[in-house]
């Protein structure tokens, strides 16, 4: 599995080039972004794809020292269950509290990008 990014979004693409999975995180402010989108083709569903996509996303933030938010319910879900990551949170408690109050399903997994 092999994810490209331009360094506001990372995706995958099947053989065609079509992109089955996406995580969008434009810049903010220099040096942090915002983990806005996350968004996994339903065929995918249920095979870890959106969590790998995350780590990718985390991974490369950290290798380019930069710091992120949390807007996407997935990222504030995953980076909850992934502590060791919660260095590249601009304000870990408040993405906690995030974390706190989120109910129902993660945004755009599952769902068809517009």
């Amino acid at each position: 599995m092999e994810f490209k990014s331009n360094g506001s979004s990372t995706w995958l693409a099947d053989e065609s080039g079509k992109k089955i999975a996406v995580l969008d995180y434009p810049e903010i402010r220099p040096g942090v972004v915002n983990l806005v989108h996350t968004e996994v083709d339903p065929s995918l569903g249920g095979q870890g794809i959106a969590g790998r996509i995350t780590e990718h996303v985390a991974n490369l933030l950290r290798e380019d020292g930069r710091k992120a938010e949390l807007s996407c319910s997935y990222s504030i879900k995953w980076f909850q269950k992934h502590p060791e990551y919660s260095d590249l949170l601009v304000n870990p408690e408040q993405e906690a509290e995030k974390a706190s109050a989120l109910a129902g399903p993660a945004c755009g997994i599952g769902q068809k990008r517009q």
